[in-house]
């Protein structure tokens, strides 16, 4: 199993700081918290440990990495463009959950991008993971600390859960704030457009840009080994999902719900059901398990990875789950579900 070593989430511990991006300069994993959720972290620009990251999750080749950086100037050295439109986001939204994909430099190698033309950069909203980058001095690639398609980590126990001994250290800096991914928005071409919803959201980059967004609908396959043309994290059709199957449903289809988890207990008396509810109610065995979810958009976040987590670990064979209303500040999280559900 990983060491696991506990941080203050604030004021972080410089010697394990100082230790984690030793290890990280040696070519080494090292899981860390981010106010979304927690990154295996490799050195961005060192191609052999970005393939660690790699072989460690699963993940497929042509799905590519996010690039943590300190600041914009080190944002900017690892593009070839930086326009008006990338000066502007930062200034409003870094540090924090929004990542930019810009044309990149020659340094930035080729398994970080997928073998595209542009990289995805970001600075993290986390005093552990800004420590981190500036005792480092260089990117740290850092997708979900998790085994591809899996549901991502907000906690250091669930990167132990998920990853075990395939990463040497997990810094533990307590729960994540925002607990889903950040937004990613290509600058790359002619129109900005958003490769995958997040916290904030498309109005909201729409409103300092003071022109249209356009958001991208198209998903690649999570089981497609060929894949092309997927510009950055996030664009996979299966993802976030538990072991368990997950059924979405809307209030009126309550009823509809109510009988398929009758019969699906019917069926199997040693099934495990998980509800995560927000209006409805739907009946549960002694065994089963329901968790009345924040009815808005910022604590749903917060807790919605965290309650699939809890379903694996009690060992659920079905989730249902009642979807939030349709309005853009629930955008990124009926994303999340629609994909878990896939």
């Amino acid at each position: 199993m990983p060491e696991v070593l506990r941080v203050d989430p604030v004021n972080p511990d410089e010697e394990i700081i100082a230790r984690a991006a030793a290890m990280l300069m040696r070519g080494e994993l090292v899981a860390f918290p981010t106010e979304t959720v927690y990154g295996l972290g490799a050195d961005a620009l060192d191609a052999e440990a970005v393939a660690k990251i790699f072989a460690a999750k699963g993940r497929p080749a042509w799905n590519p990495v996010i690039a943590h950086v300190a600041d914009r100037e080190a944002a900017r050295a690892l593009c070839t463009q930086w326009p008006t439109a990338a000066e502007r986001l930062t200034e409003a939204f870094w540090p924090g959950p929004l990542t930019i994909v810009l044309p990149k430099r020659p340094v930035v190698p080729d398994i970080a991008t997928a073998g595209h033309s542009s990289v995805a950069v970001r600075v993290p909203a986390h005093p552990v993971a800004l420590a981190l980058l500036r005792a480092v001095g260089r990117p740290i690639a850092a997708p979900s600390a998790n085994r591809f398609t899996r549901v991502s980590p907000t906690t250091a126990a669930h990167v132990v859960e998920s990853l075990g001994d395939r990463v040497p250290l997990v810094i533990d800096g307590g729960p994540c704030d925002v607990g889903i991914e950040s937004t990613v928005i290509d600058l790359a071409s002619a129109t900005p457009t958003v490769l995958r919803p997040g916290s904030i959201t498309r109005e909201q980059l729409e409103a300092v840009l003071q022109h249209q967004v356009a958001e991208v609908v198209h998903r690649v396959r999570s089981d497609d080994d060929s894949a092309e043309g997927q510009r950055a994290p996030g664009m996979a059709d299966r993802h976030y999902s538990p072991r368990a199957d997950v059924w979405l449903f809307d209030e009126v289809q309550r009823e509809e719900i109510v009988s398929a988890v009758a019969a699906t207990k019917a069926a199997a008396a040693s099934s495990v059901v998980v509800a995560l509810l927000l209006n409805a109610s739907v009946p549960l065995g002694p065994n089963d398990h329901g968790v009345r979810m924040p009815n808005e958009p910022r604590g749903y976040a917060r807790e919605l990875y965290a309650s699939l987590h809890d379903a694996d670990a009690r060992g659920a064979t079905l989730v249902v789950i009642e979807r939030p209303p349709d309005t853009a500040s629930w955008r990124a999280i009926r994303d999340r579900l629609a994909r878990a559900a896939r």
